[in-house]
């Protein structure tokens, strides 16, 4: 297979598990203005505690691809987005510190404010998130050297924002399936009812902005066109966002977040298919678009990143699976607990 091809996939598969790692660590954020008590903050906090800081780095790691294989994408998308991304590294730095923070004294008035801080920058971080796919999709005008010629008010236009707020409600609804598995007692049972709200909110937005989608930019489906078997990734998203209804009413919320993460792996796979073959496309001039051969570096440089990735990937995935096993089971707060 062409190895452009491959780093396109590659990127991809790393973006899908930030998404699915780092989605319900965002959700929990998102999420954490409904818990009632201190007792209940702490165990939303603990929740993610031991893991957020090791999802984040198939974000890094994503980034560190991006730069090495496709350099000219790379280079267009953090010059011209250079005041989203600075408030986005500002959300993910105020989550971390909000974390680390909130418990360092024992003021009322210290946690609320890194309370608030952690809810604010968790959903932040994920609007941008939203947007970002949103223009990568709809496109962004470019010149000549493939500059971005526009503003960053020009990147708030009404479909990108609807990414971002769909954005919200998919990791909220993520989180909150993760953070019922991860408690127990009254907290628990009041995380119930918000599964089934935030799946609402999600299949909502989710139904809006596919219709979008289709009626606004019907250059997305023109992949599904030529390969007709990418319509399995839709048939399977389909699966998996009815099943989750199915799965809590009948008690299994395993199930219901497997399938919360399979809705997220299969929304990832239908934005690689409404990209491809660009990774920045060009909404004045489809000719101006940075695609995966006029944006990528040698053909040498491709083979050793695979070299690394072959390395490297293997470690990733042990770190995660060793952290996940670890902390595996409910939350229990003690003398070393957030």
């Amino acid at each position: 297979m062409d190895l452009h091809v491959i780093w396109f996939g590659l990127l991809g598969a790393l973006l899908a598990g930030y998404a699915v790692l780092d989605g319900f660590d965002l959700g929990v954020g998102i999420l954490h203005p409904l818990a009632k008590t201190d007792e209940e903050r702490r165990i939303f906090v603990n929740a993610i505690g031991p893991l957020w800081d090791g999802n984040e780095v198939w974000l890094v790691t994503f980034g560190g691809a991006l730069f090495a294989m496709f350099p000219e994408a790379y280079a267009t998308v953090f010059s011209g987005f250079y005041l989203a991304f600075m408030l986005l590294l500002f959300g993910l730095i105020f989550r971390a510190v909000s974390l680390e923070f909130r418990g360092k004294i024992h003021s009322p008035r210290w946690r609320r404010f890194w309370d608030w801080s952690f809810f604010a920058s968790s959903t932040v971080a994920t609007v941008i998130f939203g947007v970002a796919v949103g223009n990568a999709i709809k496109g962004i005008p470019l010149d000549e050297r493939g500059v971005y010629t526009g503003g960053f008010f020009d990147l708030l236009q009404p479909y990108p924002v609807l990414i971002g707020l769909l954005a919200v409600a998919v990791f909220a609804m993520h989180g909150s399936m993760f953070l019922h598995l991860k408690t127990e007692g009254e907290v628990n049972e009041r995380l119930g009812p918000w599964l089934w709200h935030t799946w609402g909110v999600f299949l909502v937005l989710y139904l809006l902005a596919t219709m979008y989608t289709l009626i606004a930019i019907p250059r997305a489906t023109a992949n599904l066109e030529r390969a007709p078997w990418l319509a399995a990734v839709m048939v399977v998203n389909v699966i998996a966002i009815a099943n989750i209804p199915r799965a809590i009413f009948r008690g299994r919320y395993g199930q219901a977040f497997l399938s919360s993460t399979a809705t997220i792996v299969c929304m990832v796979l239908l934005f690689g298919m409404a990209l491809f073959p660009n990774l920045v496309t060009a909404s004045n001039d489809p000719a101006l678009s940075w695609t995966i051969v006029n944006a990528a570096s040698s053909e040498k440089t491709m083979k050793i990143g695979l070299l690394i990735v072959a390395i490297g990937m293997p470690f990733i995935l042990a770190y995660t699976s060793v952290i996940y096993w670890t902390f595996r089971g409910k939350v229990v707060l003690d003398e070393h607990a957030y």
